[in-house]
C-alpha cells in the first residue's frame, strides 16, 4: 500500500526533506505533497537584499528549483495553500485554498513541519502603515524593490542592526538612498561582542550610514496612510521608507496549538533524529531548536545551512532510515559593503553564561602579506577554556578575504581542537591570499601562550 508523505513549508527545510524521500523512495512505494502558502519553492531569503540593492536583477536567481520542477521529481506541490491546523491523533492536517477560500482535511502516514520564522513585528502606533516593510520571503523582497523602482525613495529608515538589517540597509545604500538605521541595542550584531560590534559600527558609519545605537523605534509617524517618520526618544527621523530588520523568531503556532512541544528557545522540540513530540511528526528548520555543540544548550539560529541538513535528515528517517543531526555551533558571514563580519561558536558573553572559564585573545593582522597590494586589516578573536586551551568561539572583521576564514576555526571548534593544535594547521599560504602566518594562526599562538602563562 502506498504511504503519504506531508510536508508543511516548500522552502529549505521540506522541500530538502522531500527531495531527499523521494530519491529513496519511489512513487508506488510513497506519494509526497507539499504545501506551501506563497508563490516560490525552494528559494534564498539569503539572496533578498541583493534583490532589493540591484546585485541580482532577477527573481528567478534566488529559486533553486520550482514547483514544476519539484512536481517533476514526483512531489505534489501545491502553491497557495496553507495549512491551518494538525490532528496528531487522526493522522490528518487541514488545508486552505488562499486562492479558492476552501479547506479540506488531508491525510498523513508521516508529517514534515517547516514553517519556517517569522519577522518580529511590534505592536507600537503606525507599524501597519504603507511604506513599512518586513523582509522574509521572496514576495517581500519583491515588494521592497518594486517601492524603490517606482516611488524613488530619497531617504529610508532601518529598523534593527542584526543580520538583515545591515545587509539591507547595504543594499539601499546602493540604490543611493540616505540610510538612517536605528539599533535598540549599545553595538550592532548582538551576536558579537561588543569589542568586535564596535568595528562593525564604525565600518558602517565610514560607509555613510547615520547608524543610531541604543535606540529603539517607538512608533511611526504617518501622512494619509504611509509613514512619513520614525518616532525614537531622541526625536523624529523623517523617511519615506522603513525597513524592519529586528530578528525573527520560530513559527510554531500551528505545532503549539497540535500540542507538539516547543523548547526554551521558543523553538519546536526536535531529538537528533529530527522527531518531535508527537508520533510520526518531524521537524526541521528556522521553527525548530536545535543542540548547541559547545554550550550543550539548545538553540534556536534561523540559517538555511542548517535547514538543508536537518531536512536530509528527516527525509532518510521519514522513509526509514537511520541519520542523525549532530548539532550546530552557529557560524554566520555577512558583510557591509568591502567590509566582511563572521563569527562562529560561542562569544565570549556565551562562554562565560555556559560555565567555561573563558579567555579572550584579540589580534590585528593582514589579509594578504603586508607587501602585497590591497592588504588589509584583519582583527580576530579567539574565546578559549583557561583549562585545557580549547577553542570555543571566534569572530573576524575585515575587509576583503577576512570572513571566509572562520571556516577554518569553525572547523577547529566543530572537532574539539585546541589553540595548540590550531597552531599547527597546515593551511595554505601565498602572497596574494595571506601572510606566511595567518591570522588565524597568529590568533591561536597568542591564545596558547596566554592560557598557558
Amino acid at each position: 500500500m502506498t504511504e503519504r508523505l506531508v510536508v508543511i513549508g516548500g522552502d529549505a527545510a521540506g522541500m530538502s526533506a522531500a527531495s531527499g524521500a523521494r530519491r529513496r523512495r519511489g512513487e508506488d512505494e510513497l506519494e509526497i505533497v507539499a504545501f506551501e502558502r506563497g508563490s516560490y519553492t525552494s528559494f534564498s531569503a539569503c539572496g533578498i537584499p541583493y534583490l532589493v540593492g540591484g546585485e541580482v536583477e532577477s527573481v528567478d536567481a534566488l529559486v533553486a528549483r520550482s514547483p514544476e520542477q519539484h512536481r517533476a521529481q514526483g512531489i505534489d506541490v501545491r502553491m497557495r495553500h496553507e495549512v491551518v491546523a494538525i490532528d496528531t491523533d487522526a493522522r490528518t492536517v487541514t488545508v486552505r485554498d488562499l486562492d479558492a477560500d476552501t479547506e479540506t482535511d488531508v491525510s498523513y502516514d508521516q508529517l514534515v513541519v517547516a514553517t519556517g520564522a517569522m519577522p518580529e513585528r511590534p505592536s507600537i502606533p503606525g507599524i501597519d502603515a504603507g511604506g513599512v516593510y518586513g523582509v522574509q520571503t521572496i514576495e517581500d523582497g519583491i515588494a521592497v524593490r518594486h517601492a524603490v523602482d517606482a516611488q524613488h525613495p530619497k531617504r529610508a529608515v532601518v529598523v534593527g542592526a542584526g543580520y538583515i538589517g545591515i545587509e539591507l540597509a547595504e543594499a539601499l545604500l546602493h540604490r543611493d538612498i540616505a540610510v538612517t538605521c536605528l539599533a535598540a541595542g549599545a553595538t550592532p550584531m548582538a551576536t558579537f561582542d561588543p569589542d568586535m560590534g564596535e568595528l562593525i559600527a564604525e565600518a558602517m558609519r565610514g560607509l555613510g550610514i547615520d547608524l543610531h545605537l541604543g535606540e529603539p523605534a517607538l512608533g511611526f509617524d504617518t501622512e494619509d496612510g504611509r509613514v512619513r517618520g520614525v518616532e525614537t526618544r531622541r526625536g523624529t527621523f523623517p523617511t519615506d521608507l522603513v525597513i524592519l530588520g529586528i530578528g525573527a523568531r520560530p513559527n510554531v503556532a500551528l505545532a503549539r496549538k497540535a500540542g507538539i512541544t516547543i523548547g526554551p528557545t521558543g523553538g519546536i522540540a526536535t531529538d537528533d533524529h529530527q522527531r518531535t513530540s508527537a508520533p510520526h511528526v518531524f521537524a526541521a528548520g528556522d521553527c525548530i531548536e536545535t543542540h548547541h555543540r559547545v554550550s550543550g544548550r539548545p538553540v534556536a539560529i534561523a540559517l538555511g545551512t542548517h535547514a538543508n541538513k536537518q531536512g536530509r535528515v528527516v527525509g532518510v528517517n521519514a522513509t526509514g532510515g537511520d541519520l542523525t543531526f549532530p548539532g550546530v555551533i552557529g557560524t554566520a558571514v555577512s558583510k557591509v559593503c568591502k567590509y566582511e563580519v563572521a563569527r562562529t561558536g560561542l562569544s565570549e558573553r556565551e562562554a562565560i553564561d555556559a560555565g567555561f572559564k573563558a579567555f579572550p585573545t584579540v589580534i590585528d593582522a593582514t589579509s594578504r602579506a603586508g607587501y602585497y597590494p590591497d592588504s588589509a586589516p584583519v582583527r580576530v578573536k579567539l574565546v578559549t577554556e583557561m583549562a585545557t586551551g580549547r577553542v570555543l568561539g571566534a569572530q573576524i572583521v575585515g575587509r576583503e578575504g577576512a570572513a571566509k576564514r572562520i571556516d577554518v576555526l569553525a572547523t577547529c571548534i566543530w572537532n574539539e581542537m585546541t589553540a595548540e593544535e590550531v597552531i599547527s594547521l597546515d593551511l595554505g599560504y601565498a602572497p596574494p591570499f595571506s601572510p606566511v602566518w595567518d591570522p588565524v594562526l597568529v590568533a591561536a599562538r597568542v591564545a596558547a601562550a596566554e592560557t598557558e602563562s
